[in-house]
């Protein structure tokens, strides 16, 4: 059977990529010494090589886990003096915990989980901040990425992720808080990175990053990566994928400055379906929250339930054009104009509890499909600076936006119902219909064969739907400098959104549409007490608002555009409102051991007042609060000249306070997704000028997959290990293990039917070669 589904030159560029690392290692260490000190006394009396951040700012050390300042200009004071949560992953971090992705990146960040999915979320990143989902809150050099993927960080320079609402400064939605990637861009100096990470489960991964200075004021950079794996502790589960990021900077050091930066990542996988729940005898719907349903493989943890016939391919296009330019020494005007595709494409099997199985002993394999395509423009000008009024200082931040969102989803018809059978078949999956006599869609809970002969057919399904937003905002933000010890910070956006959707079918023909516009106006709010210029004492306010359709089709809306179907197909009238968050916070921040070691503490409380909820059998009306308070603690930066820490715990008290008339049987339960502990521990030693160590601790609480609390999985602890060995002043080696006990854990909990299982103990050998 062939598969019915869009081709992605996967496999051509991975030659590019691939003989790199033929070409990275087919010289001697010795030589490439020779030529990097013969290329070190020509350039001695050339520019001095800087590192990204310095081109806007003042030089940080590169190889320091603490980070003075956020990238966005919207920021306007140092974090230490921000008043609000912000934690910033940086490159070292990044390299020393041996981080993949973006999913890997943030298990150093306490607070975050990850969710499934399913249910009306794609495939891809969805994570949770501070309990809410942040699907759709993910920023690329601070302008929104719309688009539901797996994000690769290997053009990644840091991970900024700002904790409590926070539309004020990212736009919509941001009720938890938001994640900043912030790319790697050209800057003067010329520099080669290049390394190839052979690991266990067939890993091979290669990666170059070089830069050239073309002149005194212009420079080039590029990023390169291919990657193929295996997941350790999973039968067939694999990725591959590749992607290339180049970076043109004009007038570096100038008054004027120029980028343009493109990024290109494709990914050919074979995703995993996850561990289906346990079920009780009485069915799903007889699971209680005094017994939670956790998942169980049958005895046999590595369990794939899926079958050959899926795949999942994505792609990810993004084009930016920024010009900076410098009015005076104190004033600074932005544009930045991008334009971003991404599609993703799948058929994947899931384990579905939905059958009558599993408490018998098998698993019914529910197809679920996707094909989907966003495309974003979005145009964003900034005027940042500093001035003073009556003798007061003012570092502020205004803008303007405008982004124009389209998004398209369909899917494919998988037709399971090939193989004649009795009726109760399809309703029902027991031990006497695996195998040939379900078609193959019936499997044994404890021994599933993924290369089971399903015959089954496929064809796309061209009935979907087409959704279109556009965004005006205006912002500004300031940071008043009241005296030395005192420091007001303001902030305030106004946004006008708009969007339309319609659902059709195979033949083209509409057959619902809707629209709605919301306009609304969040802001920030805090007031800093520094009693020492290295510390500070803050309380803050802030907001965020989710309109109607925020994520576009492209993740599961709480509060969706259109009215709902219920059960008969018939549309459930609603209010159509934006829900809105509030959160409160009082902490404190300090720079110790001469600046070098950041501490932080703060306490919370975030609620979203005005949930959307259906209130009887016809409507929906938002009137639901939902509530998450607790305690953060954070640690960043050295100890020693030797020793360095990036820790941090968070403790979130989470609870459904107002389910509405038909939700009020979960009033007082935990919301999904958000573990009451969390902490992280990652630290590293130099033991030698050559050799470092390091290693980290990752605990997450008992998380719930459903408000229910019905579903469930358990609490883990992971360590990690590494070593880092330099050969010589231009190649290091590195070894990662993660996961080192082996640990049999859940990263990720659906409501219903199944949770993912994280990746089993993996080890990681890098070669990395620095001129």
């Amino acid at each position: 059977m062939a598969r019915q589904h869009a081709q992605l030159p996967v496999s051509s560029p991975r030659l590019l990529a691939s003989a790199i690392g033929v070409a990275i290692t087919a010289g001697s260490a010795g030589q490439m010494v020779f030529a990097a000190e013969k290329t070190d006394s020509k350039a001695s009396g050339n520019a001095i090589a800087l590192d990204a951040t310095a081109i806007t700012g003042e030089a940080q050390d590169s190889t320091s886990y603490q980070v003075e300042k956020a990238s966005s200009p919207k920021y306007t004071a140092p974090l230490v003096d921000t008043p609000r949560s912000v934690t910033v992953i940086p490159q070292q971090v990044l390299k020393d915990t041996g981080a993949l992705n973006m999913q890997d990146a943030l298990r150093t960040v306490p607070g975050i989980t990850f969710g499934a999915g399913e249910g009306g979320n794609p495939q891809g990143d969805r994570p949770f901040i501070r309990g809410f989902d942040a699907q759709g809150d993910t920023y690329l050099d601070g302008v929104r990425d719309t688009g539901s993927q797996s994000r690769e960080i290997f053009a990644v320079e840091n991970i900024e992720v700002s904790k409590g609402p926070n539309s004020a400064i990212g736009g919509r939605g941001a009720a938890g808080g938001s994640i900043n990637l912030v790319s790697k861009k050209a800057h003067l100096g010329n520099s080669f990175d290049g390394g190839f990470t052979w690991g266990s489960d067939q890993t091979q991964r290669y990666t170059l990053d070089g830069n050239y200075q073309f002149s005194d004021t212009a420079a080039g950079r590029l990023n390169l990566m291919s990657h193929e794996s295996n997941v350790a502790g999973r039968d067939k589960v694999d990725y591959d994928r590749w992607g290339i990021a180049p970076s043109l900077a004009f007038g570096l050091g100038t008054d004027t400055r120029v980028n343009l930066d493109y990024y290109h990542l494709e990914s050919n996988d074979t995703p995993d379906s996850g561990v289906p729940y346990t079920i009780p005898a009485g069915g799903s719907a007889a699971r209680t929250k005094s017994n939670p349903d956790k998942p169980y493989a049958g005895g046999d943890h590595s369990n794939f339930y899926g079958l050959d016939r899926d795949f999942r391919k994505g792609r990810t296009d993004t084009a930016t054009f920024a010009i900076e330019h410098d009015l005076s020494d104190s004033l600074t005007i932005k544009n930045t104009l991008r334009h971003g595709s991404s599609m993703q494409d799948y058929i994947l099997t899931q384990p579905d509890d939905s059958k009558g199985n599993v408490n018998n002993g098998t698993v019914w394999r529910r197809a679920n499909t996707r094909v989907s395509n966003t495309d974003t423009t979005t145009n964003q000008t900034d005027l940042f600076g500093n001035f003073y009024v009556a003798g007061f200082k003012n570092s502020f931040s205004t803008g303007v936006e405008y982004t124009r969102e389209e998004s398209q989803k369909s899917s494919y018809n998988v037709n399971t119902d090939t193989t004649p059978r009795t009726s109760a078949v399809t309703t029902n999956c027991n031990p006497g219909l695996i195998g040939a006599a379900s078609g193959y869609n019936c499997t044994s809970l404890s021994n599933p064969n993924p290369n089971d002969p399903w015959n089954g057919a496929i064809s796309r399904n061209y009935a979907g739907t087409d959704t279109q937003a556009n965004t005006y905002a205006l912002y500004v933000f300031d940071t008043l400098e009241l005296s030395e010890q005192w420091l007001v910070n303001m902030g305030l956006r106004y946004d006008h959104f708009d969007t339309d959707y319609k659902t059709y079918n195979a033949a083209g023909t509409t057959t619902s549409k809707g629209d709605d516009t919301s306009e609304f106006v969040t802001g920030q709010f805090g007031v800093v007490y520094k009693p020492a210029e290295n510390g500070s004492i803050y309380a803050s306010y802030a907001t965020s608002a989710t309109p109607p359709g925020n994520t576009l089709g492209e993740g599961q809306e709480g509060n969706p555009l259109g009215g709902t179907p219920d059960r008969s197909g018939n549309l459930l009238s609603s209010d159509m409102e934006p829900e809105t968050t509030k959160n409160y916070e009082i902490g404190t921040k300090w720079d110790l051991l001469n600046d070098r070691l950041s501490l932080t503490a703060d306490i919370f409380r975030t609620e979203k007042e005005n949930a959307r909820v259906q209130v009887d059998t016809t409507s929906y009306e938002n009137a639901g609060k939902t509530r998450v308070q607790g305690v953060e603690l954070s640690a960043s930066g050295k100890i020693t000249d030797k020793w360095q820490v990036f820790a941090g715990y968070a403790f979130m008290d989470s609870e459904q306070v107002d389910g509405g008339p038909l939700g009020k049987a979960n009033d007082g339960n935990e919301l999904p997704n958000t573990p009451k502990n969390s902490a992280s521990l990652w630290t590293t030693y130099q033991v030698t000028p050559k050799l470092t160590l390091g290693g980290g601790a990752f605990y997450v609480d008992d998380v719930y997959g459903s408000v229910a609390n019905t579903t469930m999985v358990d609490s883990y602890v992971r360590y990690d290990a590494m070593a880092a060995y330099k050969l010589t002043k231009n190649v290091d080696l590195q070894l990662n293990v993660q996961n080192l006990t082996n640990e049999t854990y859940y990263d990720k909990a659906f409501s219903t039917h199944f949770a993912n299982q994280a990746a089993g103990r993996t080890a990681l050998l890098s070669t990395n070669f620095h001129f």
